[in-house]
């Protein structure tokens, strides 16, 4: 089986196309892409909030199968309970009925 030259340059040029059209695909950012919904504040914190309370409970476990000292699990303790407090604090402050006089 024999290849002329034109064969050959024809098949570079057609792998040059593919990989150029490849790229353009992976890499070329759409204008038809989906945007989400955007979270308001209070969506957010109420996302944070079981977060930090999942975290509580991971860290209460951890602490129980023995993974940290009494000290280290107070302070991350300490510290977690005092983000939920400011977190739901907030959530409060937002849901607080504004009153008009």
């Amino acid at each position: 089986m024999t290849h002329t030259v034109a064969y050959d340059l024809a098949l570079y040029v057609f792998a040059g196309l593919f990989a150029l059209a490849l790229f353009v695909f992976i890499f070329l950012p759409t204008h038809q892409r989906e945007e989400g919904k955007e979270k308001t504040r209070l969506a957010y914190l109420y996302e944070r909030k079981d977060v930090v309370y999942e975290n509580l409970r991971d860290l209460n476990f951890e602490h129980k199968s023995g993974k940290f000292t009494e000290g280290d699990f107070e302070a991350m303790r300490t510290s977690m309970e005092a983000e939920a407090a400011r977190i739901l604090a907030e959530i409060e402050k937002l849901e607080r009925p504004v009153v008009c006089t």
